[in-house]
């Protein structure tokens, strides 16, 4: 197992960027005026993924960790809602929404997955 010195070392951390990314080139081929509203929308919460994360992992506390774990969690859940009107009024491709989607809901899985390990860790079980 690798060493995990930096948010930048967790896998977690690395693919919500990439969903970050992508989440951006969906938004800039939507019309305009959805790229101010329902645009803005998933980029903001395709970003606050990765950047909670971040932030978690920087603090000193495994509480506060967690917590911010669980945001980001909670933003792919809105990203999920998200692209899924979006592909229902037509802005975003039923293709592209269907991948986003898939690459969320695994994030959210490693997610808990890591909110379990550091429960186990505290609690020593």
């Amino acid at each position: 197992m690798a060493q995990i010195n930096s948010f930048r070392d967790l896998l977690v951390w690395q693919k919500a960027m990439d969903l970050a990314v992508r989440c951006y080139g969906v938004s800039r081929r939507m019309p305009r005026d959805e790229q101010r509203v329902l645009g803005y929308q998933i980029r903001k919460c395709a970003v606050s993924m990765p950047s909670n994360i971040a932030e978690g992992k920087a603090r000193q506390s495994t509480a506060i960790y967690t917590n911010h774990l669980w945001v980001a969690h909670g933003s792919g859940a809105e990203l999920e809602t998200q692209l899924e009107l979006g592909a229902r009024v037509k802005v975003v491709s039923e293709q592209d929404a269907a991948k986003l989607i898939k690459d969320t809901q695994e994030i959210g899985r490693m997610l808990q997955g890591l909110v379990a390990s550091l429960e186990r860790s505290v609690t020593g079980a």
